[in-house]
């Protein structure tokens, strides 16, 4: 199997995306790797898998490597001599944030007619936008807790209790987020907010409530990985999880009991199926008094939640053998050439 990892982007997230493609050519042992950086220029470059160190990226030496062209079917090395194709089987986007989560990459790669392992468009619009998971899981008849929605230009008039938490509409990682105990906080922490983004969700901050993650996809059945309890702190900042996003090793399996885990399932499996088809993704949940939540919809998880299945690469061979096929539309012309024919009758 040929595997072309595509990382970067013009992204708040750049450096995860990063850390999470450098943990991949760890977790990837029979797989051929090929790796695309796309830089802050949005210009594609094909790295060398001896050189996927995070210095080579932050020194700027990458800019030494070979560009690659997009066109249809394929990336392409130009040359001096004409364009030799990068092949590979298919694509897996890891590209944190704006460009790799938003339908950018989605959109680009099904308009080019490439393979890939990601959300498709309406799955990215939907899961990038906390705003619209909210209006998602509502319509799926999945809770979420309680929210207010603040755009960056209206009155800051908190309607619900502190302490709350703050945070950007457009953004993963914990970028910008705040807990905010008492109204002397809420102004610096919008402030904050509203540095990467125009929108934010505010939300009561529940201390102490038990989270679960869980990841999967369908290939031709459910793949789910292990339900994990993340042992935490009160969140997770920007520098936790960077390091967080560096792990290729299996972690345990949550101490749940059969009725929880089937919840936390079958919640997952609502949300993702048909939207996700072709995406490998985690979601993040919260158990209130027996009942779950969900927190958010990670599209792309960060070093694609490997660390939470048995044998990920091999699930990844069974991805690409059930990816999701655009249809195909054949153009006829028939309704011009009847039109023509029309006048010329006439």
């Amino acid at each position: 199997m040929k595997l072309a990892i595509l990382f970067g982007g013009s992204t708040y997230e750049h450096e995860i995306s990063i850390v999470s493609a450098i943990t991949m050519k760890k977790v990837f042992k029979k797989t051929e790797l090929s790796f695309i950086f796309i830089d802050a220029e949005r210009q594609f470059y094909l790295i060398e898998p001896e050189k996927m160190k995070s210095n080579f990226f932050s020194s700027g030496a990458y800019k030494k490597s070979k560009k690659l062209v997009l066109k249809s079917g394929a990336f392409y090395i130009e040359g001096m001599f004409g364009s030799k194709e990068l092949g590979f089987d298919a694509l897996l986007n890891l590209i944190h944030g704006r460009d790799g989560e938003d339908g950018k990459i989605a959109s680009l790669m099904e308009f080019y007619n490439i393979p890939f392992i990601s959300p498709r468009l309406e799955a990215s619009a939907l899961s990038y936008n906390k705003l619209y998971t909210k209006f998602l899981a509502e319509n799926l008849g999945v809770k979420t807790v309680a929210y207010q929605h603040l755009p960056k230009n209206e009155k800051r008039n908190l309607t619900m209790e502190y302490p709350v938490i703050v945070k950007p509409v457009r953004l993963g990682s914990s970028i910008g987020v705040s807990i905010v105990k008492n109204s002397e906080e809420l102004d610096y922490a919008l402030d904050v907010a509203f540095e990467f983004d125009t929108d934010v969700i505010i939300e009561p901050f529940v201390e102490g409530v038990k989270e679960y993650n869980q990841a999967g996809t369908f290939t031709r059945e459910w793949e789910l990985s292990i339900i994990e309890e993340p042992h935490k702190e009160e969140f997770l900042d920007f520098e936790k999880k960077y390091m967080d996003f560096s792990r290729d090793s299996q972690v345990l399996s949550a101490d749940i009991d059969k009725e929880l885990e089937s919840k936390i399932q079958n919640t997952f499996k609502k949300i993702y199926d048909p939207l996700f088809k072709g995406a490998i993704i985690r979601c993040d949940f919260f158990v209130i008094e027996g009942e779950v939540y969900l927190n958010e919809i990670n599209p792309i998880p960060g070093s694609m939640a490997n660390y939470l299945f048995s044998d990920f690469e091999a699930m990844v061979e069974r991805v690409i053998q059930n990816l999701p096929k655009e249809q195909k539309i054949q153009i006829s012309y028939d309704y011009i050439h009847s039109i023509q024919s029309a006048k010329g009758k006439a």
